[in-house]
């Protein structure tokens, strides 16, 4: 049954999609409005939130040209994973102040069934990784990388954005696989953290006007084995210059483009993947949807072990979200973003009160 803490008196600020963009999303996108806390009926739950996350794919999300998602709806709640406890339940499976995480929007509280929730089992970690190095981020890197990439021992690996949050997972997995690694950043902290926090063998830092094709080479003399693509564009078309015979092009993402209307124009990779003999491959995450169980355990081992670390850039509050997909694709973070909700324990006890 309902808790007594929830229900009246009690407010959920919702963040709404408000217009739809052409190209990356920005605030004026956005709208926040607030309503009256759901009450989750008969086999469902309420989760109040405590992390949403922010994702290089919600600008796919939003975009009318979604092509592997229903586009949200203008007037819904902006589609997005959060972690957060259970406030009151309806269903046998859970009780309140059981950790869980699923696709629940960015907002204070959401109800949500129990088929679209994943109790969180690393009650060790902090709840923030259940979204970032132990959620979409991780197993993309894991799934990626070893299923795509297929990595062996002494091989050289090449990641691009390889700072961020899929980028450095990919990173360290394929280190820890026993391969050379060489990671692509933007600007020299970045680069920095690549050597000193990921452990790659060596760093190239894209924006330092340096030629790139030469910076590749001499970061890769025997060529490329693996290249984990998460920008496309320029980057990818020094890459591909590099590569080793044999060669597997892991597409992960595009986020050095704006917009794919009209398709941007560039070198054609044609003659690259034919001579060197190299494949190139894109895919989603959700291809692994039932192994996930399985990155989540390795990924796990691996923090626990001091073999894999991870980096989370932090924004305090629901008002920073209608910001926080563009500030992705300006670089502006730091590792994986996230929008810490305040605790709102006070709120529930002053409408306890108020009854």
């Amino acid at each position: 049954m309902l808790s007594k803490t929830t229900g009246v008196g009690l407010v959920n600020r919702r963040v709404l999609l408000a217009a739809r963009p052409d190209g990356i999303p920005t605030a004026e996108h956005f709208a926040i409005d607030e309503v009256a806390v759901p009450e989750p009926a008969d086999g469902q739950v309420l989760v109040r939130n405590h992390w949403l996350s922010v994702e290089p794919a919600m600008r796919g999300w939003v975009s009318a040209e979604s092509n592997y998602s229903a586009p949200v709806p203008l007037g819904t709640v902006m589609r997005s994973y959060a972690s957060g406890r259970v406030v009151s339940s309806r269903h046998p499976d859970f009780q309140p102040g059981d950790h869980v995480t699923g696709m629940l929007g960015w907002q204070d509280y959401a109800v949500a069934s129990p088929e679209t929730l994943r109790r969180i089992d690393e009650t060790d970690l902090p709840l923030s990784t259940s979204l970032g190095v132990l959620g979409l981020n991780g197993v993309t890197a894991y799934f990626g990388l070893r299923e795509a990439g297929r990595p062996r021992p002494g091989e050289t690996v090449v990641v691009s954005t390889a700072a961020g949050a899929v980028g450095s997972c990919a990173g360290q997995i394929a280190r820890i696989m026993g391969c050379r690694t060489v990671g692509i950043a933007g600007g020299p902290v970045k680069t920095a953290l690549c050597l000193s926090d990921f452990g790659y063998d060596a760093a190239i830092d894209y924006k330092a006007g340096h030629d790139l094709d030469a910076a590749i080479a001499t970061a890769c003399p025997d060529g490329i084995d693996v290249y984990f693509d998460n920008t496309a564009g320029p980057i990818s078309d020094a890459v591909l210059r590099h590569l080793a015979v044999g060669a597997r092009v892991v597409i992960c993402g595009t986020a050095s483009v704006s917009t794919w209307t009209p398709p941007p124009l560039g070198p054609r990779v044609e003659r690259h993947l034919l001579a060197k003999r190299a494949t190139m491959q894109g895919f989603l995450a959700t291809d692994w949807t039932d192994r996930f169980g399985e990155a989540r355990s390795a990924i796990a081992f691996w923090i626990r072990e001091g073999k894999l670390t991870y980096k989370e850039d932090i924004l305090d509050g629901l008002d920073e979200a209608p910001e926080a997909i563009s500030g992705l694709y300006r670089g502006d973070n730091l590792g994986k973003r996230l929008i810490r909700l305040t605790d709102m324990d006070s709120q529930h006890q002053d409408a306890a009160r108020a009854r």
